[in-house]
C-alpha cells in the first residue's frame, strides 16, 4: 500500500493511454526521484498544455498562438493543402520534410456508426477555406479505413464540378514486408494503386 498522494498519481498516470497499473506505478515512482527543476518544469508543462495550447484558427492544428507556426510560413505552397485527421498526423508529415504546403485538420472522420456526421467535424471550415484561399490541390490523407474512405468520398463529392485538383495518398505493402503477411484488403489497394514504372 502505498500513501495517499502516490496512489493518486499512480491513478493519474492510469488515465494515459497504454498506460496500465504496472507502467503507472513506474513513473509515479521515478518522479519521487527526479529532481525539483525537473518536476517543477514536468508540472508547469502538463498544466500549461492545458492553458495555453489552443486549435489554430485557420488550419486546426495545435499551436500557443492564434495562427499556428505552419500557416503563417509564407515560404510554404499556400495552394496545396493536405486534409489530415487529427494534428499528430502534421507532426508526421513534417518529420519527413517533403511536403511544403499547408494542412487541415478534420479532428475525427465521418462515422455513421459511431454518431459522427459530416458537421461533426472540420469539413464545412475546410470547404470554405478552399473557396477562399485559391486552394488548387487538395490532398486527402487520411487512414485506409471504412470512416476514412467515407471521409475522403464526401470530401470529394463535396468539391465535384471545380477545378481543384483532388488526390490521395496512395495506401498499400510497406518497405520491406513479407508478402506472406500481407491482408487481402492491403493486397488489393496496392493492386488497384499500382504505379506505372515504365
Amino acid at each position: 500500500m502505498y500513501p495517499r498522494t502516490i496512489n493518486n498519481l499512480i491513478e493519474c498516470f492510469k488515465k494515459f493511454p497504454g498506460i496500465g497499473e504496472k507502467t503507472a506505478e513506474r513513473l509515479a515512482l521515478s518522479c519521487l526521484n527526479m529532481d525539483e527543476e525537473t518536476l517543477e518544469l514536468f508540472a508547469s508543462s502538463l498544466k500549461d498544455s492545458k492553458t495555453k495550447i489552443k486549435k489554430c484558427k485557420k488550419c486546426g492544428n495545435l499551436s500557443e498562438e492564434e495562427t499556428c507556426t505552419i500557416c503563417k510560413d509564407e515560404s510554404r505552397d499556400q495552394n496545396t493543402i493536405c486534409v489530415v485527421e487529427e494534428s499528430k498526423n502534421i507532426i508526421l508529415f513534417e518529420k519527413i520534410g517533403t511536403f511544403n504546403g499547408v494542412y487541415h485538420v478534420l479532428n475525427g472522420l465521418i462515422s455513421p456508426l459511431d454518431g459522427i456526421n459530416p458537421e461533426d467535424i472540420n469539413i464545412s471550415s475546410l470547404i470554405k477555406r478552399i473557396k477562399e484561399e485559391n486552394i488548387k490541390e487538395v490532398i486527402l490523407a487520411v487512414k485506409p479505413t471504412v470512416e476514412g474512405e467515407t471521409t475522403a468520398l464526401y470530401i470529394r463529392k463535396l468539391l465535384e464540378g471545380t477545378d481543384i485538383v483532388i488526390s490521395k495518398i496512395a495506401h498499400g505493402i510497406p518497405m520491406g514486408a513479407d508478402m506472406d503477411y500481407i491482408d487481402s484488403l492491403t493486397l488489393e489497394i496496392a493492386l488497384s494503386e499500382r504505379s506505372q514504372i515504365s
